[in-house]
């Protein structure tokens, strides 16, 4: 004779077979409408509220409009470079000089192109990427190229994750110096004046010697806790080298010793946590109409005094891209995908074109009357500098995150799946 607990044991056990067919016809259930089907049981959830509805749909990227285009994005040429830019976000701009553009993938391969005809002058490699070769079992992004390109002084400057910066000869292609630094290169390395500038993912900015790679001077700063993967491109001008860092501050050093010249705090950390406290100065500065101007994430666009670092105007602004200007306006991409133009002389905004919100934009580029820039699924949109309308729309590879290049009228752009190509903007007839 079974005791109670026994009885109980075997009420809620049941047959094999009865609980296999339970299983089988739970499964073959159709899936409708989420946990609507079982929306009569107590325990099940209601529907999502429309409000929840409502935000998710304000995060999906905007649809594009259609619009009477006045120009064409026509493309002059096209050459693959490498593997592409990978899966790490990087953001591997090309670089113009003289007759050629240079390229790099993520993975070490850099190719120097005759601009005018898209033909291959030289192809090198700094290096093999790291690990062994694709894997079903280990999807890891082998690139290790994370600075660049960058030009100058006879050389084209890359960066990697290995805390290196390896010099180029801008004529072949071989290897000039290689420089090891405090640890992995994010900005592209620039260069002029015989020194050679780049930032570190620790938040310095390091001046090497053009002609060998030795250091000639540091400058660190604080690291904030939480910080935005990136740094800006350090921009020189007059003697000055202006950088910005993640602790919302720009400064101005001397080129030749690193000594500091001013300092100014774009925007200050606020909020209870430390992402509502990121205030990284990730984008490139600019110099215009007499002023630099600057921006933060989740701060301010300010223009400043370049002698002193003196404000002269400031507006709430967010961004990690870098800047443009052309027409009188500074251009920015906002973290919501906003274009906006802001104009050089006050903080009065121009113009806002919000019909590009949530395409992952690239930083904007000002030339002409447009300022073009590109999204995640690889369309270019090319604007009005006037009044921000759209006037042409084109596309490039699967992708597009690295900042556009123009020289003379025309647009050099890589795609995230190496896709280098020459574009011009033509008026329709």
């Amino acid at each position: 004779m079974m005791t109670p607990r026994q009885e109980r044991r075997r009420a809620a056990s049941g047959p094999r077979w009865a609980r296999l067919l339970a299983v089988l016809l739970l499964a073959a259930l159709p899936v409708v409408g989420g946990c609507a089907f079982f929306s009569f049981l107590p325990f099940v959830d209601e529907p999502e509220p429309s409000e929840k509805k409502k935000k998710k749909k304000e995060n999906e990227p905007a649809e594009l409009v259609d619009f009477a285009a006045e120009a064409v994005v026509d493309r002059l040429w096209q050459v693959n470079v490498g593997k592409g830019l990978g899966r790490k976000y990087l953001r591997l701009a090309p670089v113009v000089v003289a007759d050629r553009v240079f390229a790099a993938d993520g993975y070490g391969q850099v190719v120097a192109v005759d601009r005018f005809r898209g033909k291959r002058i030289w192809t090198a490699r700094i290096g093999e990427a790291d690990g062994p070769g694709f894997r079903f079992w280990d999807r890891r992004d082998p690139s290790f190229v994370s600075g660049g390109v960058g030009a100058g002084e006879g050389r084209v400057l890359l960066g990697t994750t290995r805390g290196e910066i390896v010099a180029l000869d801008v004529g072949n292609g071989e290897e000039l110096w290689r420089a090891q630094v405090s640890s992995e290169v994010l900005s592209s390395p620039v260069a002029d004046a015989g020194v050679v500038l780049a930032q570190t993912a620790d938040d310095r900015l390091i001046a090497l010697e053009a002609a060998d790679g030795t250091q000639r001077w540091a400058f660190d700063s604080q690291v904030p806790l939480l910080t935005l993967r990136g740094t800006a491109t350090p921009l020189l001008g007059g003697g000055f080298v202006f950088a910005g860092f993640g602790d919302g501050n720009v400064i101005a050093l001397d080129v030749a010793s690193g000594a500091p010249v001013w300092n100014h705090r774009v925007m200050l950390p606020q909020g209870r946590t430390e992402l509502d406290r990121i205030v990284d100065v990730d984008g490139t500065p600019v110099l215009a109409s007499g002023l630099l101007y600057a921006a933060s994430y989740q701060g301010r666009l300010k223009a400043l005094q370049p002698n002193n670092g003196v404000a002269v105007w400031e507006l709430a602004a967010s961004t990690h891209l870098d800047l443009a200007e052309g027409y009188g306006h500074i251009y920015l991409v906002d973290e919501t995908d906003f274009v906006l133009a802001v104009g050089q002389s006050s903080a009065a905004v121009v113009w806002r074109q919000e019909a590009l919100r949530n395409r992952g934009l690239t930083s904007p580029v000002a030339f002409g009357n447009y300022v073009v820039v590109g999204d995640a699924e690889g369309y270019i949109h090319v604007l009005a500098q006037s009044d921000g309308r759209f006037v042409a729309r084109g596309r490039l590879g699967k992708g597009l995150r690295a900042p556009f290049v123009e020289a003379e009228g025309v647009l050099y752009a890589l795609s995230n799946d190496g896709k280098l190509a020459a574009l011009e903007i033509k008026r329709r007839g």
